[in-house]
């Protein structure tokens, strides 16, 4: 398929509220001018999403809101013992609150309240994940996490909706960050070391349709001592113009056409098959722990089976190498939301 590769820098949302440019790059060209809206104000959705994983555990940070209803949590578990902590606030109304960053590259995102501070820093070549955390039924959680952003490539996506001219998604996706530091749960300590663990950021803002079902994976690891990644789904909107799915490999991104993996046939926790349209993606997943969420909270129902466990087959970079890939601990999900 032929995708629209986005090179001219400007605004996002011309004067009706739509997108000015469909399609997909590396960087962050396109500025997200926020006042450009033209929906509705409770039909706006933003949010900042950090996952920092290793083969056998993943710390998740999320600050977010659907305007009428908002999501502060942070989380960790194991996948070999299911061992699960979580703190989480909801809140009610928070429209445009939190002051969400315009860009993924640029500003700091703090809440702060007693019991829950969590701060997103960002500045050149890194991020600090910083949380302190205390609630009902977990024990405190503390966290403290650098990540290293060597590479400048990333995927930047965006794509508009078929229901209306004022929907749209754009999103920035952050693969093969090395990851370093400490999480202390209580008195059990968790540590993240760059020479196994990555972070993964997933930027986004838009505006949605009510009901929506979208299918995502996404993966980061060493081949041979050099970081390879990958971002792949559908269900995010009219990808016409160009997919979310992308290879990197030392720094560079290498575009891939249409993904399609079905979650559900033959249950959640059974083998799949990953492949891709042009044969640049062919992966046996294997799953070894299912992180399922539901969330309802006034007009929101959401539901996700987040599948986490190992890949193994081959990638195919744009100049025709293959990258082959061995039980590479990555996830994928389906989420299923209302709000």
């Amino acid at each position: 398929m032929q995708q629209n590769k986005i090179s001219l820098p400007g605004n996002l949302l011309g004067n009706e509220g739509s997108l000015l440019q469909q399609g997909y790059s590396t960087q962050a060209i396109l500025t997200y001018n926020r006042d450009g809206i033209k929906a509705r104000p409770w039909r706006i959705k933003e949010w900042d999403f950090y996952q920092v994983s290793n083969d056998d555990y993943c710390l998740q940070l999320t600050i977010g809101h659907v305007s009428y209803a908002g999501n502060i949590s942070v989380k960790l578990f194991e996948f070999a013992t299911g061992q699960h902590y979580e703190i989480t606030k909801m809140l009610v109304l928070p429209f445009n609150r939190l002051r969400m960053p315009l860009s993924a590259e640029d500003g700091d995102l703090t809440y702060r309240r007693k019991d829950m501070f969590m701060e997103f820093q960002v500045s050149n070549g890194g991020r600090r994940l910083i949380c302190k955390a205390i609630g009902k039924g977990s024990p405190p959680i503390d966290v403290d996490i650098e990540l290293s952003q060597p590479d400048p490539t990333s995927l930047v996506i965006a794509t508009p909706f078929d229901e209306h001219p004022s929907m749209f998604y754009y999103n920035h996706k952050i693969n093969c960050m090395p990851a370093s530091g400490v999480v202390h749960i209580g008195d059990t300590e968790y540590r993240f070391e760059p020479d196994s663990s990555f972070g993964l950021l997933d930027w986004g803002r838009g505006v949605w349709p009510f009901r929506q079902d979208w299918y995502w994976g996404n993966g980061s690891c060493y081949v041979d001592g050099k970081r390879f990644g990958f971002n792949i789904g559908h269900g995010f909107g009219n990808t016409t113009a160009a997919t979310e799915n992308m290879l990197f490999y030392e720094g560079t991104a290498h575009k891939l056409g249409q993904v399609i993996f079905d979650l559900s046939a033959g249950g959640y926790m059974s083998k799949k098959q990953v492949t891709s349209d042009d044969g640049r993606f062919e992966m046996e997943f294997t799953p070894i722990y299912d992180q399922i969420t539901a969330t309802k909270l006034l007009f929101v129902d959401n539901s996700c089976h987040q599948l986490f466990g190992t890949f193994t087959g081959q990638a195919v970079l744009d100049d025709g190498r293959i990258i082959e890939v061995k039980n590479m601990v990555a996830f994928i999900e389906h989420a299923v939301n209302n709000w």
